[in-house]
């Protein structure tokens, strides 16, 4: 079932956020910025996603899988809000290779550093079968990768860094397990951890990653089974403050059972959230601005307090898009809203470590 949003409205006060599980002074990811519902039928969105199809060594694919990967409707499809990327026991000829297996491998065309990732999924099950989703470094050398191809391929991996979200081998059926790939520990990582989640390939549960600055937390269903936070950082151990890409695979091991024909990783949704661009860490108790009138039909007068003066206004939508911004050179600033649509918008002042945001009513 997909689920409806609304965007929070924020009011004339400084927010302040917690988080039981986050340290106070890390940002909290509530906002969104990148989305797939899914809710076309047929291939994935284009704009979105990228068949990795090319074999890598121009025979085979890592780790011993036996499989294709394609980009044909056979393989990766969207039926009734879900991604279906299905693997299928077939002959197919591709590249001047033949295999006895296809599947399918998306990566996004978007790419970001920290924030959360939520997937709604519900994975395949059997033995050999190896369902993923996963991150890597948008920097990575791999030919036919899409950042590759965009030309950003400067590091092999595990240089580049990779996040497995989560893994499920069917060899141990209901097992998940999430990873952290880098030039300290990789292949066999000393890194990982998991749960066993009775359900996974029968019920649809919801795989997050949230990644700060200096640590990452893995869970399911909001039930939290590894946290990767390195003793020392350098690049042997963090090469996790550069752009990562998602990944959805679905590989077929050697140890395919023998009556397998078809089965899919069923993804519903897949979520980024990062730090609001509006968002606050510190707390007021005194609001520095304040705004006549409101709702307003033409000027808004913008007061400051507290000595505060010198900082910058900026105008965004109430989704966050940045519209325009002022310098505030006195204690009343005045700006013509006329131009502007009815509706709501967010008034952002900043100066120095002072941050508040005001809610206006555009008639």
């Amino acid at each position: 079932m997909k689920i409806s949003y609304f965007i929070l409205i924020i009011t004339i006060s400084i927010v302040y956020n917690s988080h039981s599980q986050t340290k106070s002074s890390e940002p909290i990811y509530d906002y969104l910025v990148w989305q797939d519902e899914f809710e076309e039928n047929g291939l994935p969105n284009i704009e979105k996603w990228h068949h990795q199809t090319l074999l890598p060594n121009g025979n085979s694919w890592y780790n011993g899988e036996i499989q294709h990967y394609t980009n044909r409707i056979e393989n990766t499809n969207i039926e009734n809000g879900i991604l279906n990327i299905t693997a299928i026991k077939e002959t197919f000829t591709d590249q001047g290779v033949t295999k006895q297996y296809t599947s399918a491998r998306l990566n996004s065309k978007f790419a970001f550093t920290y924030g959360r990732v939520e997937v709604r999924a519900k994975l395949p099950s059997g033995d050999g079968t190896w369902p993923a989703i996963w991150t890597l470094g948008k920097n990575i050398i791999e030919p036919g990768a899409y950042w590759y191809l965009q030309g950003y391929g400067t590091q092999y991996w595990p240089a580049c860094g990779e996040i497995d979200i989560m893994e499920h081998w069917g060899i141990n059926q209901n097992f998940v397990q999430s990873a952290i790939h880098t030039p300290s520990s990789y292949g066999g990582t000393i890194n990982h951890g998991g749960q066993y989640i009775q359900t996974a390939s029968s019920d649809f549960h919801i795989y997050t990653l949230e990644w700060f600055p200096d640590r990452m937390i893995f869970s399911v269903d909001g039930v939290v089974h590894y946290q990767y936070e390195p003793e020392f950082f350098n690049s042997d151990t963090w090469p996790f403050d550069q752009e990562q890409y998602l990944l959805l695979n679905f590989a077929i091991l050697p140890s395919i059972d023998p009556n397998f024909t078809s089965d899919s990783l069923e993804i519903d949704y897949v979520r980024v959230y990062q730090e609001t661009p509006l968002s606050i860490n510190d707390e007021e108790k005194n609001p520095h601005i304040y705004l006549t009138p409101n709702p307003i039909t033409s000027f808004a007068n913008f007061e400051i307090k507290n000595n505060i003066v010198g900082g910058m206004l900026s105008i965004f939508s109430i989704q966050g898009e940045f519209i325009d911004e002022f310098a505030v050179t006195s204690t009343m600033t005045r700006i013509d809203f006329s131009k502007y649509a009815p509706g709501i918008y967010l008034a952002n002042y900043v100066h120095n470590d002072k941050n508040q945001v005001v809610k206006i009513v555009k008639k």
